[in-house]
């Protein structure tokens, strides 16, 4: 089972690569094109085929290949975004929404795991999030005030699941967590044996939006009347895109000396927090912790996240071993709350849902309900809220959009001799940098073996140079997160395009874009 890096999360160590039963594209108009394999996309097009919709769901990797595979997969009433701060941007008849949509979510989810026995050590916890100062307690209690106004259950709790300092805690009941690809896989199994078609190792390349919508993929063309872009973020360019920030999360899975795992999910309040929980997998236990996050492509040294996360958990635990240690990229919306419905540009048939920040299978989940009420029902409770259209483009944002769409994929042109590049010498094995030859950026990656990889480093989305990961092996974007392989392959979006590359070996420029 693959993900979108080099590192190898706790999940993928415990299951294959899922093997769907489909290897090909299906005849005539289907109802429902669903874009991405993660628990979106598997989620929504399982509602969907059982609510007497066609679906075909496209995954340009493996299922799960993304955010899914590297998540620390809690399932929270309370969001990144705090009932207060909802309030406050919105009201406190849409904090009590999204407090009910919540809760809605972790029922689907119970009554799937249920409907569909699918094994995937789903557990009921408490959920406790503390704060270690005087600030901290502040913001805390107008947590707890404004979750109990929205129907929350939370209060105050002298009792600590952690060795870790507080100065109060707050209990909130109800919450849970699960395998993630075990219960994606579940829900894929039920999709294909419901009658859904799923395609992996299918990337779509575009649509053309017409009465038919034409979904053009690597295998082939799917004509359907409504298309669902469950891809984290939409590919190509749109609104979204500069209303969305791109961030990557860190998380390390380490067993304990003295076997004392907390029997609950946890937070503190740091900017950036971290957070906690106990996982079970092949009969060994872990705590997982993650934190640390930073925006996409904004760190020079990724592999200092990791350390001082490390560093971190040492501090209040007795660790025998890191396990695993694996990051994962989320976005974060401006106005704190997710985008789901129609895409914006395309108020017809084509919908969306990102912006998920930290809760993505919460939201996630949700936005499977809300477009099963969409696509079904003709409305949601949620539509109005979550409408992706609710911040307007500014003016001469359709001309940047034709300007800027998916540059093309170039050759950079002339030669590259390897011997020609004196700075290639300073480049240790298994390194990035971007450096400069005959006044042109080039992005330079040497392999364990001393191979030379070189690319533009110019995004394919609209042209912002990437950056080097050095801890998944990466090239990634820091405006919109488009993320590459070092040998220039598109990860993830919304760059649909690979980068251009150089055969260093030859001394010649060729291109990877032509899939």
């Amino acid at each position: 089972m693959q993900r979108d890096g080099a590192c190898q999360s706790l999940w993928q160590s415990s299951v294959p690569g899922y093997k769907a039963r489909a290897s090909y594209i299906p005849v005539g108009v289907q109802d429902v094109v669903i874009v991405g394999g993660g628990i979106t996309g598997v989620s929504t097009a399982l509602l969907l085929q059982k609510a007497g919709k066609r679906c075909v769901l496209v995954e340009g990797n493996n299922i799960g290949f993304g955010t899914t595979g590297g998540t620390t997969a809690h399932l929270n009433t309370f969001m990144d975004s705090s009932y207060a701060q909802i309030q406050q941007k919105f009201s406190t008849d849409d904090a009590a929404l999204i407090a009910a949509g919540a809760q809605q979510a972790i029922g689907l989810i119970k009554q799937q795991i249920e409907e569909y026995n699918i094994h995937c050590l789903f557990r009921e916890l408490p959920g406790y999030l503390f704060s270690t100062d005087e600030k901290q307690s502040k913001e805390l209690d107008e947590i707890i005030t404004a979750s109990q106004k929205v129907g929350v259950q939370v209060d105050y709790t002298n009792n600590s699941v952690l060795p870790i300092p507080y100065d109060k805690i707050a209990l909130f009941e109800g919450q849970a967590q699960f395998h993630p690809l075990q219960y994606l896989y579940g829900l894929a199994r039920a999709f294909e044996d419901a009658g859904g078609v799923l395609l992996q190792n299918c990337r779509m390349l575009h649509a053309a939006d017409n009465e038919t919508i034409e979904v053009v993929t690597t295998k082939g063309n799917i004509k359907c009347r409504q298309l669902i872009y469950a891809t984290h973020i939409p590919p190509g360019v749109n609104l979204l895109h500069f209303r969305c920030a791109p961030y990557r999360s860190y998380a390390m899975a380490v067993q304990l000396k003295n076997g004392d795992y907390p029997d609950a999910v946890a937070y503190d309040m740091n900017d950036p927090y971290h957070y906690y929980r106990t996982q079970e997998v092949d009969g060994k236990p872990y705590l997982i912790v993650g934190g640390e996050d930073h925006k996409t492509g904004h760190e020079d040294n990724t592999e200092a996240c990791f350390r001082r996360l490390e560093s971190h958990i040492r501090t209040f635990f007795e660790v025998s071993a890191v396990s695993y240690k694996w990051s994962s990229q989320y976005y974060e919306p401006t106005d704190g709350l997710p985008y789901i419905g129609h895409l914006p540009g395309h108020p017809g048939n084509i919908y969306v849902a990102t912006g998920f920040g930290g809760n993505g299978m919460i939201y996630g989940t949700l936005a499977a309900i809300l477009f099963r009420d969409l696509l079904v029902n003709g409305a949601s409770p949620l539509e109005e809220l979550l409408d992706p259209n609710r911040i307007k483009p500014v003016a001469g944002f359709a001309n940047f959009v034709k300007e800027a769409a998916d540059v093309v994929g170039k050759l950079v042109g002339g030669l590259f001799p390897e011997e020609k590049l004196p700075s290639l010498a300073d480049i240790a094995l298994e390194e990035g940098r971007i450096v400069e030859f005959e006044g042109k950026k080039m992005g330079i990656y040497k392999d364990e073996r001393g191979k030379i990889y070189a690319i533009d480093p110019g995004c394919t989305h609209i042209k912002c140079t990437v950056q080097w990961n050095g801890a998944e092996k990466t090239w990634d974007c820091p405006c919109h997160g488009s993320r590459f392989s070092y040998t220039g392959e598109v990860l993830t979006g919304p760059a649909r395009m690979n980068l251009a590359v150089y055969d260093v070996k030859m001394g010649k420029a060729i291109s990877k874009n032509e899939w």
